[in-house]
């Protein structure tokens, strides 16, 4: 089995344009001889929140099989890591569509440089989710993940209900009534991951809204074990379906995240969301980062 990163493997950090922002992700472009061990051991050796294993491609038709590993297993669905694959792979084959097949289906993925052309700006990718929605949570998962956040229902923003949204993978929606209070996040690491192992969630998605189309948002991660998410894509698609159920979408809507600023990697996500489809757009640059 495999126990440290392969001399191939590729590292890019996922919705900014500055190596020293965003989130990174490894990306192995052949992974097609790897078994689960040796890919979950990859990306526990890689250490970042997820590497995307390309573990069958057709370059002819730009088709490409992607799994997700955390350091500690398989993830159905990452956003970030996506974008950093959909660059690596239009770094090597120019910009164009993609399409990758993961596990929660197809996910079209079109890439562009910024300034056009063929020059040298950084690439910017837009994933297409899974179908995105939300339901409202009930109480008990509200409570439970309040009391190992150590936060009150005092501290939520009213006007943005607790809900539980999915854009492939499941995410906690809790919105906080004050930047302040989105800035101070201390959680219990262990307790949290147990509630959101009961309940499926990949990330609880802690956002404040500083107007319609700005969100902050902060993404614990502790069933992957990492504390926080600097750039969240998967969770991003999710919360365009949870704006939709709210009825705060009614027609084309663009919104912009910007996440990771509490932890000194700055990220900014664009979120298009359409009210008459269920799909969800992800855009964001990713660039290499150099191999440590």
């Amino acid at each position: 089995m495999t126990t440290e990163a392969p001399s191939d493997i590729l590292r890019y950090a996922a919705f900014t344009a500055d190596p020293a922002g965003g989130n990174p992700a490894g990306v192995l472009l052949d992974a097609s001889a790897l078994g689960d061990a040796d890919m979950l051991a990859v990306a526990a050796a890689v250490g970042y929140s997820e590497t995307a294993f390309v573990t069958a491609r057709d370059d002819a038709r730009r088709r490409f099989t992607l799994r997700y590993f955390s350091p500690l297993d398989e993830v159905a669905f990452c956003g970030h890591a996506t974008i950093a694959a959909a660059v690596a792979l239009a770094d090597r084959l120019g910009p164009g569509d993609l399409l990758f097949d993961t596990p929660v289906g197809e996910i079209p993925v079109s890439t562009v440089r910024d300034g056009g052309g063929d020059g040298d700006g950084p690439l910017r990718a837009t994933l297409v989710s899974a179908p995105a929605s939300s339901r409202p949570a009930t109480d008990g998962e509200r409570d439970a993940a309040l009391a190992a956040l150590g936060w009150a229902p005092s501290d939520l923003d009213p006007a943005l209900p607790p809900h539980v949204a999915t854009g492939g993978v499941h995410h906690l929606v809790l919105a906080a009534a004050t930047r302040a209070r989105l800035a101070d996040l201390a959680y219990d690491f262990d307790g949290l991951a147990a509630v959101m192992r009961r309940h499926g969630w990949t990330t609880v998605q802690l956002v404040h809204r500083e107007a319609p189309g700005l969100f902050h948002a902060r993404d614990p991660f502790p069933v992957g074990g990492v504390v926080e998410d600097p750039a969240t894509g998967a969770a991003a698609a999710a919360f365009g379906g949870y704006l939709r159920t709210l009825g705060l979408v009614t027609g084309p809507t663009r919104v912009t995240i910007r996440q990771g600023e509490d932890m000194g990697r700055p990220s900014e996500l664009t979120v298009d969301i359409d009210a008459d489809d269920p799909r969800v757009r992800v855009s964001g640059r990713a660039v290499p980062l150099p191999a440590p």
